[in-house]
């Protein structure tokens, strides 16, 4: 997860998904997860305080920051042995897609607005990040 000043995605040259200031989030879908880690991810990307204040530090949903969710199988890469990276790790398209889309459904009930890119495509992803700010989130 990034935090960003803007973000987009693009599929065959046109934008699918795109963010002015608030979170980039690659997801990626391992083999253990299920819906209620996809929820407990969303929860904690919404509320976790990474964008500074005055105050202390506030969350995408204190200060109301769109969130841009990018399906990556690709994080889940085991590259441990040789030269070609394993994705035995990440989980089945056929798993993988119904637990990024509750993650996305869990983000929008909490009053999140939420981009999106197009699970299974081949993307353009990018982004300005601000910071940088960018987290690994495991849950």
């Amino acid at each position: 997860m990034s935090r960003v000043d803007t973000a987009a995605v693009t599929v065959d040259g046109r934008i699918v998904g795109q963010i002015g200031r608030g979170l980039l989030s690659l997801v990626g879908v391992g083999r253990e997860d299920d819906a209620r880690s996809a929820r407990a991810l969303a929860r904690k990307i919404h509320e976790l305080r990474i964008f500074p204040a005055e105050d202390g530090a506030r969350s995408a949903a204190d200060l109301a920051l769109p969130i841009l969710v990018v399906s990556q199988f690709t994080l889940y890469a085991d590259t441990r042995k040789g030269r070609r990276p394993s994705w035995e790790p990440a989980a089945p398209a056929d798993v993988a897609e119904p637990l990024v889309e509750e993650l996305i459904a869990e983000l929008r009930r909490r009053g999140c607005a939420v981009e999106t890119g197009s699970f299974g495509a081949r993307m353009q992803v990018s982004s300005v990040n601000d910071g940088p700010m960018t987290l690994l989130l495991e849950v």
